[in-house]
This record gives structure tokens, C-alpha cells and sequence, in this order.
């Protein structure tokens, strides 16, 4: 974590902010391309090894044009979906890290095309694991935000990351060398960037042993009280022991959030209360 955030203070300048934007107006692109002339893209635009090794470099760029799904009604909910998904890990991630965990995915796709391409398997990738990488970060940072399937079911992300994960192993066990080579190459973003900034001191032995020190010579607290409580679900520290709570410095008053309403409430001002 160290080394991140030593890249991000060199290198954090030159993130692109608001990345979704340019995502979803190249999805845009490709929607219309669907459906004027597909063609244009598989001759063009597609990520073809081949072509790249020819000389047109481009496609390592626009293959990020052709969209997450056929139909109109589909891609339109699909794009506004990632477009939330991406907008909000940039918010709580940061520009730069944002930027490095997808363009790691981008650069793992084109490294899965050219092995695949060098082993002699003629496969055309697209953004179908990138867009996976996406909603796996997002279901990591907030695993028990909910989603409504047909706008009626309501379902929490680490489940519908958990049916993805049974997706992708699936894939592993089951699928061909390409099949193999295109979901590990696809989803090294997710794997390393997860491996490298995750927090490990939960699992120092010196940690763990200063912190059961600490629990035993503090007093025990009264049952039925608490400490923490979202201002907007009203959960507890009670409810789950890996909730975290914060206030808000932005809402003018004593609110605290847990970390699935941190970045999502609505602030409260003077004027609001």
C-alpha cells in the first residue's frame, strides 16, 4: 500500500478525473455502430492481435467501443449501471487510483489477446470481463449496498459478486486454454490491485495481539448501548463487525454515516434541516 500511494504522489497529476465520461461516450459510439454498420468494427476496431502486431495500435484503444450488451433497452440501463459504478469508486478511490485499476484491465485484455494470438487461438476479446473487474471492485468496496433486480428484488453486491465469482471459476475449471488465459489476463486488475492495497495489519500477529490487550483492560460496555449509528439507515456497530463509521464534514451537525452512506447521502446544510 505504501509503494500506491508512493506512485500517487509522483505520478497522481497526470490521472485523467471523471473517466466513466469518456467511457460511456465510446459505448455511445458503439451502440450507434451497432446499428448502422457492425461490421466497421470487427474490420477496425476490434481488438485483433494481429492487426495490432500490423501495425494498427488504435485497436488497443477502441475496443472499448463496443458495448456491454445488443439490445438498445439493455445497453442504455447497462451503461448508466457501470457509469454509476465507475463515477462512484473515482469519487471514493480517488482520479489515479481509479485510473490504474482500469487500465490495468485494459492492458490485461491485450496482453490475454496476444498470448492467446501467439498460441495459435483466434479470439476477438471484448469489455465483457472488463466491465466484470468493474462491478467485482465496486462489490468489494461496498459489499452490502443493495441492488433491485428488475427494480422489484432487492439483492446486496457481494451475492451478485458471488454469482460471478461461480461464473468465473466455472470458467477455470470448465473452459478451454483460451477460456483460461482470457479470464485470469482479464481480471488481473482485480487481483493484483486488491492484493496490493489491501490493509494487512488485521492479520500482524503484533496487531492482533495489541488490539486483545487493548479489548482487556477496557471496561466492558453496558449492554444495549452503542457508540456509532448511520444517520440514514440507523445501523449500528451492533449489526456487523466490519461496519465503519465517519462523520461527514460537508453536513453541518454531529452526522455520522457507515461506509455504504458516506459517499451517497444527501448533505445537510442549514437550510435542509
Amino acid at each position: 500500500m505504501e509503494f500506491f500511494r508512493k506512485l500517487e504522489r509522483r505520478y497522481g497529476r497526470y490521472a485523467i478525473h471523471n473517466l466513466m465520461n469518456y467511457i460511456v461516450a465510446m459505448y455511445v459510439v458503439g451502440m450507434i455502430l451497432q446499428y448502422v454498420n457492425p461490421m466497421l468494427y470487427w474490420q477496425w476496431l476490434c481488438l485483433n492481435p494481429e492487426a495490432i502486431l500490423h501495425g494498427q495500435i488504435w485497436r488497443i484503444v477502441t475496443f472499448m467501443v463496443w458495448p456491454p450488451f445488443g439490445g438498445l433497452v439493455s445497453n442504455a440501463l447497462m451503461i448508466y449501471l457501470y457509469y454509476s459504478l465507475g463515477s462512484t469508486l473515482e469519487r471514493v478511490w480517488g482520479a489515479f487510483r481509479f485510473n490504474v485499476y482500469f487500465f490495468l484491465g485494459i492492458l490485461g485484455h491485450v496482453a490475454a489477446s496476444l498470448l492467446l494470438y501467439f498460441l495459435g487461438t483466434r479470439v476477438i476479446l471484448t469489455t465483457t470481463y472488463l466491465n466484470m473487474s468493474l462491478f467485482l471492485a465496486f462489490a468489494a468496496t461496498f459489499p452490502d449496498l443493495q441492488f433491485y433486480i428488475w427494480f422489484v428484488i432487492p439483492i446486496k453486491a457481494k451475492w451478485l459478486a458471488l454469482i460471478d465469482s461461480l461464473v468465473i471459476i466455472q470458467g477455470l475449471l470448465f473452459g478451454g486454454t483460451s477460456s483460461r488465459v482470457e479470464i485470469i489476463f482479464s481480471l488481473l486488475n482485480f487481483i493484483l490491485f486488491f492484493i496490493i492495497t489491501r490493509n494487512y495489519s488485521r492479520v500482524n500477529p503484533k496487531e492482533i495481539r495489541r488490539k486483545q490487550e487493548f479489548k482487556s483492560q477496557v471496561k466492558i460496555k453496558p449492554q444495549g448501548r452503542t457508540h456509532h449509528r448511520c444517520a440514514v439507515c440507523g445501523r449500528t456497530e451492533l449489526d456487523g463487525d466490519d461496519l465503519e463509521f465517519r462523520y461527514c464534514s460537508k453536513c453541518e451537525g454531529n452526522y455520522e454515516y457507515c461506509q455504504d452512506h458516506l459517499y451517497t447521502h444527501k448533505h445537510v446544510t442549514k437550510d435542509s434541516q
